[in-house]
C-alpha cells in the first residue's frame, strides 16, 4: 500500500486484473459513503454512476468485478417499449445507450411501418465489448469506489438505513443503500434434474441478504427466469436461414454520440429460422424431464418472453415459432438464438435444435438453463423506490420482480438518482405517468405488483401517443439538468432544438401548411416544392415537426380527458398516515390492500388490483371529510 496523494489521504490498492484491456483501479475505502450501490448489473452500473455524477462519495458492491454489466441473456439493447425506456434514460443523464453505441454491431427499427409512438430501436452488441465499456466507465468515474465483495447484512437504526455489511465482517455506513441483486439471492440453475447454485453460469449466487431482508420484515417471493443454449457459429448452415442485415444508415441510440462518425463497428448480419412440427414433438415427448413442467421450479416464469417447452404447450395449434440467430460479436465463436429459451436436459436441447432449419448439425457450446431467485414484491416501495419499512433504503432492478436490462436500468437510475437526493437533502424525483414510459413502469409495480416477471409495453401507457422515442430529450432532459446529470451546455442545446421545432410549426400555420401536413398521405419532404421559405432542419428535427404536426388532434384529446381525470380526483395526495381502517363501509379486504400498497394519491388507489370502484368513492368522500 501507499498513499494516493489525495488529501483525503485514503488508501489504495492496485490489483491487475484482465479486464478492460489495461488495468481495474480497486480503491480500499474508507468505512463511510454517502450512497452504497449493492450489485454492479444493468441497475447497479446506473444507479453507482448516478450518485457519483451526482457529486455523492459512492461505493459499488459486486461479487466479481470483471462481470460487471454483463450481458448475462440477450446481446441486445432496446426493442418495442425497451427503446423509449433507453432513450427516456439518455435524456436524464443515464449511461446505457452512449454503452450501445459504442458496441453496437447491428442497428434495426422495430414497428417501422407503424405509426411513430410505437417506433423502437434495438441494437446488438458485442456482448464483451458492452461490459468493457460499461466497466471502463465506471473506472474512470471521479467519487466512485468499486469493490470486490458479498453484502450478507443491511444496518438497521430503528427504520432508517445505516449501512451494510460484507460476507468477511467489514462494515461500511452510508446515508442511503441502493440494492440491485438482479436474479442473484437464493439463486438456483436448472438443466433438467441437475441443480446448482448460482445467479448465472460462472457465477455464485448471493445468500446472506434474503434473511437479512426477512429479518427486517420485507416479504420475498420467488421468480424464475431463462436462457437459450449458445450455439457454435461454424456448425450453423447459414444458407438454409433468412438474412437480417442492419440498417444502413442507423441513428445512434444517445443523445451525447457524435452523429458522424457512425455506427462504430463493423455491420453484423443477423438470420431468421423457425422451429418446426418435428421441434414441437421432440419437446412433447420429453415434457416429463422438463423442471418446468415437473414442478422441480417453483417461481414463475415471464408471460413475454416463456420458455420454448412453455411456449409449444401454450400455442399447441402454432405450426412454427420464430428463432433469431444473433452473432455476439465479430470475432466470437457463439450465436445467441433469441426465441429458444429452455431448462430441458442437455440430450434434448441438442435432439430439438437440430431438427431446426440450418441448426440440423450445430454444436453446442453451453446449454440452456433455467434460474430461480427471490424477488421483493415492489408494492413495498414508494414511488421513489425508496422502502416504506425503512428510509433510505431502495431496490432496483430485477429484485423488484421485473425482466429485462432496459427495466432494471431505468429502476436503477430513478433509485440512484433519489438515494442521491435524499443523500443531498434535496426534493425527490418522481416522473408523472405522463411524462415517460419509465414513470408508468415504477408506478406500475409499486401500485399494482407483480405476479409474474414484469415487463414494459407502450400499451401500459395512456400517453403513448406524447411518449414517443423521438421527442424523450424534450420531455425529460429538464429534470436530468435539475439534478446535475445534464449540464448546462447539453441542456440549452436540448431547448434550442425544442424552439426550432415550435417555430417551424408556427411558420407552417402561418404559411398555411400545417393543416396539410395533417393528412395521412402527405409529408413534411411532399411539401418542399411548395414551401420556398422552409429552413433547413437536421432530420431528426424534421421528423419531429411531421410527428407533432399528425398527432396534434389526437394529443389534444387524450389531453382534455386525462386533464379531467386528473381534476377529478387522480392528482389527490393522501396523507402519509392516513388511517384507512377509519374509512366507514370498506371491507377487510380493501383495507389490507390499502394498509399493504400506501399509495401516494387517489391515482396510486384506484390501480390497485381488486380495489372495486365503491371502495374509491368510500375512500374519496371520507378524504374530503378530512380536508373540510
Amino acid at each position: 500500500m501507499e498513499s494516493c496523494g489525495k488529501t483525503c489521504g485514503e488508501l489504495w490498492i492496485l490489483r491487475s486484473q484482465a479486464l478492460i484491456r489495461g488495468t481495474w483501479y480497486l480503491w480500499l475505502p474508507v468505512d463511510s459513503f454517502d450512497v452504497i450501490v449493492i450489485g454492479l448489473g444493468h441497475a447497479g452500473c446506473e444507479a453507482a454512476l448516478s450518485c457519483a455524477r451526482m457529486g455523492l462519495k459512492t461505493l459499488g458492491l459486486t461479487m466479481r468485478a470483471d462481470r460487471i454489466a454483463v450481458m448475462s441473456c440477450n446481446p441486445a439493447i432496446g426493442g418495442t417499449a425497451k427503446g423509449h425506456l433507453v432513450r427516456e434514460l439518455d435524456a436524464l443523464g443515464g449511461e446505457m445507450a452512449r454503452a450501445a453505441d459504442q458496441a453496437g454491431t447491428h442497428f434495426v427499427t422495430l414497428n417501422a411501418s407503424k405509426g411513430p409512438a410505437v417506433r423502437a430501436t434495438r441494437v446488438l452488441c458485442e456482448r464483451d465489448a458492452y461490459a468493457e465499456v460499461m466497466q471502463r466507465t465506471l473506472a474512470s468515474q471521479p467519487g466512485l469506489t468499486v469493490l470486490e465483495g458479498e453484502a450478507s447484512a443491511l444496518e438497521v437504526e430503528g427504520t432508517t438505513i445505516r449501512g451494510v455489511r460484507l460476507s468477511n465482517g467489514r462494515e461500511f455506513a452510508a446515508r442511503a443503500v441502493v440494492v440491485t441483486t438482479g436474479t442473484f439471492l437464493q439463486a438456483l440453475m436448472h438443466v433438467g434434474e441437475e441443480k446448482s447454485i448460482g445467479g448465472r453460469l460462472g457465477d455464485a449466487a448471493a445468500t446472506g441478504l434474503s434473511g437479512s431482508l426477512r429479518a427486517l420484515g420485507f416479504e420475498l417471493g420467488r421468480f424464475k427466469t431463462g436462457t437459450p443454449a449458445r450455439l457454435v457459429r461454424s456448425s450453423i448452415d447459414w444458407a438454409r436461414c433468412e438474412l437480417q442485415p442492419s440498417e444502413e444508415r442507423p441513428k445512434p441510440f444517445s443523445l451525447r454520440t457524435p452523429r458522424e462518425p457512425f455506427p462504430l463497428r463493423a455491420p453484423l448480419a443477423c438470420h431468421v429460422t423457425y422451429t418446426t412440427p418435428a421441434t414441437h414433438e421432440i419437446l412433447r415427448a420429453n415434457l416429463h424431464a422438463s423442471p418446468l413442467f415437473k414442478g422441480d421450479i417453483v417461481g414463475r416464469g415471464p408471460r413475454y418472453c416463456p420458455s420454448l417447452e412453455d411456449k409449444v404447450v401454450r400455442f399447441a395449434d402454432r405450426q412454427r415459432h420464430t428463432v433469431f440467430l444473433e452473432p455476439e460479436g465479430a470475432t466470437s465463436p457463439l450465436v445467441y438464438p433469441a426465441g429458444l429459451s429452455t431448462s430441458m436436459p442437455a440430450e434434448v436441447q441438442l435432439r430439438f435444435l437440430r431438427s431446426i432449419p440450418g441448426l440440423e448439425h450445430v454444436e453446442v457450446a453451453r446449454f440452456g438453463y433455467a434460474v430461480e431467485y427471490d424477488y421483493a414484491p415492489p408494492t413495498q416501495l414508494r414511488g421513489t423506490l425508496e422502502t416504506k419499512r425503512v428510509s433510505g433504503l431502495f431496490f432496483a432492478g430485477q429484485l423488484n420482480g421485473t425482466s429485462g436490462y432496459e427495466e432494471a436500468a431505468f429502476q436503477g437510475l430513478m433509485a440512484g438518482i433519489n438515494a442521491g437526493l435524499l443523500a443531498r437533502g434535496e426534493p425527490e424525483l418522481v416522473l408523472g405517468r405522463h411524462e415517460a414510459h419509465g414513470a408508468v413502469l415504477l408506478d406500475e409495480l409499486v401500485t399494482r405488483g407483480v405476479d409474474e416477471p414484469f415487463r414494459m409495453m407502450t400499451s401500459r401507457s395512456e400517453h403513448r401517443l406524447t411518449l414517443r422515442e423521438g421527442n424523450a430529450e424534450f420531455r425529460l432532459r429538464s429534470h436530468g439538468a435539475r439534478v446535475g446529470l445534464v449540464t448546462s451546455e447539453e441542456f440549452a442545446k436540448t431547448e434550442a432544438r425544442a424552439a426550432t421545432v415550435r417555430e417551424e410549426l408556427s411558420r407552417l400555420e402561418r404559411a398555411r401548411l400545417l393543416t396539410k401536413l395533417r393528412r395521412t398521405e402527405v409529408t413534411y419532404a411532399s411539401l418542399a416544392s411548395e414551401d420556398g421559405e422552409r429552413p433547413a432542419l437536421p432530420e431528426d428535427l424534421a421528423t419531429e415537426v411531421e410527428v407533432e404536426a399528425k398527432y396534434a388532434g389526437y394529443v389534444k384529446q387524450a389531453s382534455i380527458a386525462w386533464n379531467r381525470k386528473v381534476e377529478t380526483h387522480d392528482a389527490w395526495k393522501i396523507p402519509s398516515g392516513f388511517a384507512f381502517a377509519s374509512v366507514r363501509g370498506l371491507s377487510r379486504e380493501a383495507i389490507e390492500k390499502l394498509e399493504r400498497t400506501r399509495p401516494e394519491t387517489i391515482g396510486h388507489a384506484r390501480r390497485i388490483p381488486g380495489l372495486t370502484p365503491a371502495s374509491m368513492s368510500l375512500l374519496l368522500v371520507a378524504l374530503r371529510r378530512e380536508s373540510v
